[in-house]
């Protein structure tokens, strides 16, 4: 009898446990869809009228100076 009560419970604990990792999942998969992560980051975005520098433009107005032996 006493063997009876320890198995049933122990299944209610594993049965309350997996009901709060699956609560706990909903709040967490629900926080992730209310995040936007397709927004650019705020240090990436450029101001208006600047734009990406290409390195071409940059590699030919260089000019090389010195002598390499």
């Amino acid at each position: 009898m006493e063997t009876l009560i320890t198995l049933a419970a122990g299944a209610l604990l594993i049965a309350l446990g997996m009901r709060l990792i699956h609560r706990l999942n909903e709040q967490y998969d629900a926080r992730i869809a209310a995040y936007h992560f397709s927004d650019p980051f705020p240090a990436i975005s450029r101001p208006p009228g600047h734009g990406h520098h290409s390195s071409t433009g940059q590699a030919s107005s260089r000019r090389l100076t010195g002598i390499w032996l």
